[in-house]
Parts: structure tokens; C-alpha cells; sequence
């Protein structure tokens, strides 16, 4: 293991705690590019993310959708048609709105979603292993303080079947969301 930079100022050092979270992002960049590979033929990474977001909240308006992805609406049913054809989503008429149309995950598209997620979730169990069970709760203290100061919901357990797979919340309220 390559030998670990210590900081210079003090632990309130923004800068030396900034690098150390670009260089675990990097990681996790990685892991979870790893785990869209057998998948990458059909769907790429903002893809994944609209597949992710639809597992999340289940049928959603295209405007919410877009919103939800910071996206251009026409963006937005680019990518639905596209995961439309790939037969991962599909539209419906809204039952409570007919001149609306509501976008939802096929079998396929919540399947992609579970595979990827647990290979992603594989990948940094075997990092999590080789660090020592003092490391594992200094790691668990430190990103419960950062995943709270970033307004980010603690992820569900792996045998946690109610809640997102990514530990995304579920209601977050959007614009234009009805």
C-alpha cells in the first residue's frame, strides 16, 4: 500500500479533507463504472441514472423526471426512447389524468437496476474487507458526518427490500410533481 500523506496543518484542514474526498470519489467512480460494464452496451451512465431514478419513485411524469435529472425536458425523452427501445421503460396513460403520460421501469429495466447495484455494492464490500475493523468504524463515522452535512439518506441494508436500492429517498418533492 502506497504510504498515506500527512497532513501539514491541523484535522480542520479543508484542503487535505477535500483531496481525501476527490481521491475516495475517484474510487467510487470507478467501482461504479465497473459495475455498469456488462451493461454498457445498452445503457450508458445517464441512462443508469433515469432507470435508477424510475426504480426510486416508480411512474413519473416526464417534466418530474427531467427535473429530478436537471435536465431538458426533450433531454429527457431522448433518453426515454431510447431506454423504451432497449426495453427497460415503458409509457402509460395516467389513470388519474389521461392527457398525461407516466414513464415506469419494465421487468428488464428494475432487473438492470438490482444487477448493477449489487455488483456495485460487491465491489466495495471487497474494499471495505481489507480495512481493519477500527478503520471500518473511523470509515463509517466519517461518511455518516459527510452523507449528513450533504443532506444525503443513510443507504438501506443489503436484506432491506422496501427502500431504494442506492439508499436514494423517495420522496423528494419536485417541481411540478403531482
Amino acid at each position: 500500500m502506497p504510504e498515506r500523506e500527512t497532513p501539514a496543518g491541523t484535522m480542520d484542514d479543508v484542503d487535505v479533507v477535500t483531496r481525501s474526498v476527490l481521491t475516495a470519489s475517484r474510487l467510487l467512480v470507478g467501482v461504479s463504472a465497473r459495475s455498469l460494464a456488462a451493461v454498457e452496451e445498452r445503457v450508458t451512465l445517464p441512462q443508469f441514472r433515469m432507470l435508477v431514478v424510475l426504480s426510486t419513485r416508480g411512474a413519473t411524469k416526464l417534466v418530474t423526471l427531467a427535473d429530478l435529472l436537471r435536465v431538458a425536458p426533450s433531454t429527457a425523452m431522448r433518453m426515454v426512447d431510447r431506454l423504451i427501445a432497449a426495453g427497460l421503460a415503458d409509457r402509460q396513460a395516467n389513470p388519474g389524468n389521461r392527457r398525461e403520460t407516466l414513464l415506469q421501469l419494465t421487468e428488464e429495466g428494475r432487473r438492470t437496476v438490482a444487477d448493477v447495484t449489487a455488483r456495485r455494492r460487491g465491489a466495495i464490500a471487497e474494499i471495505v474487507e481489507r480495512l481493519t475493523p477500527t478503520q471500518r468504524l473511523a470509515l463509517i463515522e466519517a461518511l455518516a458526518a459527510f452523507n449528513e452535512a450533504g443532506g444525503e439518506p443513510l443507504a438501506p441494508a443489503q436484506d432491506d427490500t422496501e427502500s431504494h436500492p442506492l439508499g436514494w429517498a423517495m420522496d423528494v418533492p419536485v417541481a411540478g410533481d403531482a
